[in-house]
């Protein structure tokens, strides 16, 4: 009888302990600088001046409503800055990049397959002299599985974020912040910047599941700011 008490208790300190565990140990879902303060861009009739409602799918983050230049010459051809590849060595994050636009309701466009991310094509391309190079994706699909941004959340202050361009150079930035945010209070007029100091943003969906949505509450940020230059 007494072996059989010690085998619950030791059961019910591992029920308690591992949970416990995970939670002390778990990537802090902010860290490092405000995301919104880097570049302090002025809000400007050049930037985008509203969020759009959540979208139904359960990986899209929010995104302005309005557009400005294309990514693309008149001609068609594929400028050399686009970005085509970003990897996180320090989280084992890896994924082609696509050149992508917005939704007729207005929210940015993510690729479909969750292993890729999209780069807000009308806004500035990583490399640029000023603004916020924007890059979006999934963190999961119930089809597809985990997506390219999953383990974004353990991404730390001082990881390094390579960027590569069509062109074969590499852009390399140094992430010096990162939140979760309410979808619903985003704020795209700073995050989605075309003025301010250079910058990359990193965004997918974060905090809880909510099932009557089909959507995560939550947008996770990251800043990075650029180390030299294109390499």
């Amino acid at each position: 009888m007494r072996r059989w008490w010690m085998l619950v208790a030791a059961c019910l300190v591992l029920a308690v302990a591992a949970p416990l565990g995970w939670w002390l140990t778990r990537p802090s879902s902010a860290e490092g600088v405000a995301v919104t303060s880097v570049g302090a861009p002025s809000p400007s009739a050049s930037s985008p001046s509203a969020p759009a409602s959540p979208s139904a799918s359960s990986a899209r983050p929010a995104v302005p409503q309005v557009t400005a230049r294309p990514a693309t010459p008149a001609d068609g051809s594929r400028p050399t800055t686009n970005p085509v590849s970003i990897s996180i060595p320090g989280i084992d994050v890896r994924a082609a990049v696509d050149p992508v636009g917005v939704e007729k309701d207005g929210s940015m466009v993510i690729p479909r397959s969750v292993d890729r991310v999209g780069w807000y094509r009308y806004g500035p391309p990583p490399g640029s002299d000023a603004g916020a190079a924007v890059v979006a994706g999934h963190v999961d699909s119930k089809a597809q599985g985990p997506g390219a941004l999953f383990r974004l959340r353990e991404v730390g202050v001082g990881d390094r974020v390579d960027v590569r361009l069509a062109d074969g150079r590499t852009v390399r930035y140094e992430v010096v912040g990162k939140e979760t945010l309410v979808k619903k209070r985003l704020p795209t007029e700073r995050l989605f910047a075309r003025d301010g100091a250079p910058r990359l943003v990193l965004i997918t969906c974060g905090g809880p599941f909510v099932p009557e949505l089909s959507s995560y509450r939550d947008n996770l940020v990251v800043v990075a700011e650029p180390v030299g230059g294109a390499a």
